[in-house]
């Protein structure tokens, strides 16, 4: 009988079952490691086949975000798909234009105000010591009180941009183009009559151009795109809206001064302030107007000049150096039903000249004058324009230019007259 007791000459069981477990465990968890490898690289070849018949399924785009997902299947990086053929218009516009769009920083030397103390009773004994505050100006400082838009026209830095951006003659103007660089800018020119202004940037190097349309073609309900430097913080801001109007005739002010200005585009494009002198684009990429103006009391009522004011601006100051106007030299009032019925005038149409107070409306010395126009005579028609409402005098005026011949059909006393007049000019 085996004594199980002795070990020396005995064989112990126990060793001999731990060691066939051991080797067991590790095969069976080499069985587990390759299984799952091969689960791995299954399962990324039937993703990868899975992704690619969901994009020619056009389920999913061709750069699809599930890419980047998990493990890393491919390096490229995403790229910005158009939702729709306006999108990737508009998109485009802004991507090839704004960097002809520039920020106008306005800058002045302002009094520095000191802020010091003084004590009435300095000097006599009992009395409490007070002070009092007192204020002196310290010299001055160059500070920026204001900014606008304005935008590149020539790869030379001529800038328009509008009239009351840069109407203080002893402030400095600066212009930030899209990829921060500043340059200083000089005044060329001010349009007296609409809201126009331009400018040259004092740099030689080529600048990006905007491409100017024609205003005269535009249609209520058109997409239209505005950039400028919002509220003078945020450059380059994009809004996009429709014209919701056209021929306005708006009262604008700002700075203590206000003017009239006709003719203008309505646009539901958000215009803030600092967007004063930026481009209103159409979705060809031209500029159709130069934002002027938004109504304070309302949502999204922007203003603009059509861009023909601007193109015939910038045709002067190349050839000139300087904005001119044909000049008539009338007061006037335009007709309509309402003044016709008030003052029992014969028509109820045209330019009636007549001054607001005691002095001559026909001003003295002026084409007006020497043609032969007197006051209270009704401009019937300008050069064959009907003058009225929808056709102002002023406006008909401004299709022509300085030493223009015209022919003027006018009302006296109920009688009908032809008058020659040679148009003046002025700044």
């Amino acid at each position: 009988m085996y004594d199980l007791n002795k070990s020396e000459t005995s064989v112990n069981p126990i060793p001999l079952v731990r060691k066939k477990s051991r080797g067991f465990v590790w095969f069976f968890l080499a069985l587990v490691i390759m299984a799952l490898a091969a689960g791995f690289i299954a399962g990324g070849a039937y993703y990868r086949s899975a992704l690619d018949y969901l994009k020619k399924a056009n389920i999913l785009p061709q750069n699809s975000p599930m890419e980047e997902t998990g493990t890393a299947l491919s390096e490229e990086q995403p790229q910005y798909v158009p939702q729709t053929t306006q999108e990737e218009t508009i998109v485009g516009v802004v991507r090839d234009y704004s960097p002809a769009v520039v920020s106008i920083i306005i800058s002045k030397d302002v009094p520095v105000i000191e802020k010091y103390y003084i004590s009435p009773f300095e000097g006599f004994e009992g009395f409490p010591r007070m002070e009092i505050p007192q204020y002196r100006q310290k010299g001055t400082e160059l500070q920026q009180v204001g900014g606008g838009s304005g935008f590149i026209v020539a790869s030379d830095g001529m800038i328009v941009t509008n009239r009351h951006v840069v109407s203080d003659d002893e402030a400095e103007y600066t212009v930030y183009t899209q990829d921060g660089k500043k340059y200083p800018a000089r005044v060329l020119a001010k349009d007296s009559i609409q809201d126009i202004a331009v400018l040259k940037i004092e740099g030689t190097e080529p600048f990006s151009t905007v491409k100017l349309g024609d205003s005269n073609n535009i249609q209520i309900g058109q997409t239209v795109i505005a950039i400028g430097n919002a509220l003078g913080e945020f450059n380059n801001t994009v809004s996009v809206g429709v014209i919701s109007g056209l021929s306005r005739t708006i009262t604008a002010g700002g700075g203590g001064t206000t003017e009239t200005l006709e003719n203008i585009i309505q646009t539901d494009a958000a215009i803030n302030s600092g967007n004063s002198g930026g481009p209103l684009f159409n979705l060809k990429g031209e500029v159709i107007g130069v934002n002027t103006a938004m109504a304070g009391n309302a949502q999204n009522i922007g203003f603009a000049i059509p861009v023909n004011v601007a193109v015939r601006d910038i045709n002067q100051v190349k050839s000139n150096g300087k904005i001119t106007y044909p000049f008539l030299g009338v007061n006037y009032t335009i007709i309509d039903d309402t003044i016709q019925k008030e003052n029992n005038l014969p028509v109820n149409y045209g330019a009636w000249i007549i001054s607001s107070d005691k002095s001559s409306a026909v001003v003295a010395g002026s084409a007006a004058e020497i043609a032969g126009l007197k006051n209270k005579d009704i401009i019937l028609e300008f050069a064959g324009e009907k003058i009225g409402k929808n056709n102002t005098l002023s406006s008909a005026i401004m299709k022509r230019s300085p030493q223009d011949k015209v022919i003027l059909k006018i009302m006296r006393d109920g009688q009908t007259l032809e008058l020659e007049a040679i148009l003046g000019e002025r700044e």
